[in-house]
């Protein structure tokens, strides 16, 4: 029983650097796998990027794979999405997604999803 709220999007240049946020509120937050999904404008929603439930485990889309990266922090409750390097073509609404079953890639593996906040990159 979690619930998520993102925070951190905006608009960036094409080269810079933008740090995502999700504030999680349950008991059993550490019991949950984290993911990150993004829906560009007009495209279905994708995976980003994904880590385990203690954080010694993460999972990157080939797409975002050396520039993107995935952290938790339990005792706070949050989970962090750090994107380097970002480009025009990662301009899209990002979820934050909890996953009490392991699910790593799917939209359907996950049970809770938060609002989601909207990266835009320039060129």
């Amino acid at each position: 029983q979690v619930q998520l709220v993102e925070s951190g999007g905006g608009l960036v240049q094409a080269g810079g650097s933008l740090r995502l946020s999700c504030a999680a509120s349950g008991r059993t937050f550490s019991s949950y796998a984290m993911g990150w999904f993004r829906q560009p404008p007009g495209k279905e929603r994708e995976f980003v990027a994904a880590i385990n439930w203690n954080g010694r485990s993460t999972y990157f889309a080939d797409s975002v794979k050396g520039r993107f990266n995935i952290s938790r922090d339990n005792a706070k409750n949050m989970v962090y999405l750090q994107m380097n390097s970002l480009q025009p073509e990662d301009t899209a609404v990002y979820y934050c997604a909890a996953s009490l079953g392991g699910g790593w890639s799917r939209t359907w593996e996950y049970e809770y999803w938060g609002q989601g906040t909207q990266v835009t990159v320039s060129s």
